[in-house]
């Protein structure tokens, strides 16, 4: 603690009749005076720093004992704190459908981001399964064939968009014009809206321009278990198959 400061006058007699002078000090409290000849010295104590203190450690002690809660030394953030602090946004779930009407989205244009497979879907549930013929090929009348298509909404929501693949030569304008806009998404925005009058979804392309989708750092089969996780048919062992069958 700083000591408290004191103005002390220190009255100087000359020798040969001079008159006297008076000097105003400031010094230290406590401090001892001693006399040398006609003049008057002060001994004034200095405190001298520890070198083991850390002085950080002080400010911090001072900051503890202030009972204002919204005193900012208490509050105010570590620049260091802030740059040792590193978040990772973690992908844990990847909705497999459709794009919503109101969506621009886009879908990632690497070959290696999509697959064509065999889906299963219970619509009452919406939930779709993937399944592996080639461990239970008799369930390839129960099944769909579409292409899963990885994309991504404006907002940077990821999601896997199958898109049906025309089976024994048949086509449906719903899935040629779904192909179609997952084709454009692939370089531009668009928005994907179902007309029922027309029998098929409509494509409209965002006139303003919107920065290229960020996509994550994982391959097509990292997301593919995230999206599906244990949804996946490869035995007749499987719920869905049991309840399919009637079981």
């Amino acid at each position: 603690m700083i000591n408290t400061v004191a103005k002390v006058a220190a009255t100087v007699h000359q020798s040969g009749g001079m008159p006297k002078s008076r000097i105003w000090l400031f010094v230290i409290a406590n401090a001892s005076a001693v006399p040398v000849g006609d003049a008057l010295f002060f001994i004034i104590p200095v405190r001298q720093e520890d070198p083991m203190i850390d002085k950080s450690e002080l400010k911090l002690v001072e900051a503890a004992a202030s009972d204002d809660p919204f005193d900012l030394n208490r509050l105010r953030l570590n620049p260091e704190m802030l740059e040792a602090i590193s978040v990772t946004k973690l992908l844990t779930t990847v909705p497999v459908r459709k794009p919503l009407p109101q969506d621009f989205v886009r879908v990632r244009p690497e070959p290696q981001y999509r697959e064509s497979l065999a889906f299963i879907e219970l619509k009452d549930d919406r939930e779709t399964f993937i399944v592996d013929l080639g461990a239970v090929p008799e369930l390839g009348g129960e099944c769909f064939f579409a292409t899963l298509f990885t994309a991504t909404t404006r907002t940077g929501v990821l999601f896997m968009w199958p898109v049906k693949i025309p089976v024994d030569g048949r086509t449906s304008e719903w899935n040629v014009s779904a192909a179609t806009a997952a084709q454009h998404a692939m370089k531009d925005w668009v928005r994907v809206k179902s007309n029922m009058s027309l029998g098929a979804y409509e494509i409209f392309e965002a006139q303003g321009s919107i920065p290229d989708p960020i996509w994550p750092e994982l391959s097509f089969e990292e997301i593919i278990r995230i999206a599906f996780k244990d949804k996946i048919i490869r035995s007749f062992d499987h719920p869905v198959v049991k309840r399919l069958c009637g079981g």
